[in-house]
Parts: C-alpha cells; sequence; structure tokens
C-alpha cells in the first residue's frame, strides 16, 4: 500500500500570527517603530578598543564553579 502525502496549498497560520499580520497592516506607522528600534540595537559600529578592553579585563572560570 502506498501513501502519498500532499502538501496543503494553505498554510496553517496561528491566532497570534493572524492579528499581527492583520494589525501591521491596519497600522503602518508601527512598521517605521519596529525599524527604528532594529536599527538602535543592532545595527551599531563596534567599538574594538572597548571589546579589547573587555577581553583583557575577564576572569578565566575554572572548569567546575565550586571550587
Amino acid at each position: 500500500m502506498k501513501h502519498i502525502f500532499r502538501q496543503s496549498s494553505r498554510r496553517y497560520t496561528s491566532e497570534f500570527t493572524d492579528f499581527m499580520d492583520g494589525f501591521l497592516a491596519s497600522h503602518p506607522e508601527v512598521e517605521e517603530d519596529r525599524k527604528l528600534g532594529w536599527r538602535i540595537w543592532w545595527e551599531r559600529k563596534a567599538d574594538l578598543k572597548d571589546l579589547e578592553q573587555a577581553r583583557a579585563d575577564t576572569v578565566p572560570r575554572h572548569p567546575y564553579h565550586y571550587q
């Protein structure tokens, strides 16, 4: 007996996804705020001097925490 699995042309979306899609469609200003928030937190230039200083200031950890 051979089973054939068909992919449905409709994909499942949760109620939350449906809500958010509808909300974002009716409130386009939220998308601009989201993009601004992304730029603030993720699109920053790395300061290599600060990174080197942080690496130099770290204390080595023991493999077993309670030593």
